[in-house]
């Protein structure tokens, strides 16, 4: 690594690339009341991080609440974001359907635990008006 680089984990390198890439994701499941409780987000961290150890990806941060959940994922440029998203819903449905039948039955709308729509947020490095200035402020070849 060059001196002139400082050691960040925020930042990592590849054959090929060097990268920061995080995403806020958020999913819902698609009966909006009470699915989650204490117990059941535990296990679904645990799950995504899995997930997320399985692509090379990272699960920084994860919280939920009754009807949602919040994850922050550093993730490498080689996986794109909609596959990442899908294992991670895919893969935490059919476990949490398996390891807590009797309540997660009493929320399924259609067999399906998750919505099938997200949230997802590229988030951290400099804001986006801070990038443009860069970016304009850069030499032209004369």
């Amino acid at each position: 690594m060059s001196p002139r680089w400082e050691p960040n984990p925020y930042v990592r390198r590849g054959r090929s690339v060097v990268y920061s890439l995080h995403a806020h994701l958020v999913f819902m499941p698609k009966d909006r009341r009470g699915v989650f409780t204490d117990e059941i987000l535990t296990r679904c961290e645990d799950i995504m991080i899995e997930v997320c150890d399985s692509f090379g990806a990272e699960l920084v941060e994860f919280s939920g609440d009754s009807d949602h959940v919040r994850l922050l994922v550093h993730y490498p440029p080689k996986v794109a974001l909609s596959t990442l998203v899908n294992s991670l819903k895919g893969v935490s449905a059919r476990l949490l359907r398996k390891e807590y039948p009797a309540h997660v039955r009493k929320h399924l709308q259609g067999g399906h635990l998750w919505s099938p729509s997200y949230f997802a947020a590229s988030c951290g490095g400099p804001p986006l008006t801070i990038l443009k200035e860069y970016i304009d402020n850069q030499k032209h070849p004369d």
